[in-house]
């Protein structure tokens, strides 16, 4: 998905956010994206493992 972004995309979008957000505000939006993305993986993998639980369970059941 992310393979046809280009260097040159990826400074647009950072240089528009700047412009946006300000220096000051970056730092914190930053930490708020990365808090987030941890959260989506942890859920990501605590969904995993329970199915993962759930499998192992019915396949010992029978």
């Amino acid at each position: 998905m992310f393979s046809k972004i280009g260097p040159l995309e990826i400074l647009l979008v950072l240089g528009l956010a700047l412009l946006i957000f300000g220096p000051a505000k970056l730092p914190e939006i930053g930490k708020s994206f990365g808090k987030g993305i941890r959260e989506f993986r942890a859920a990501t993998k605590e969904m995993t493992q329970t199915v993962s639980d759930a499998a192992d369970t019915e396949e010992n059941k029978t």
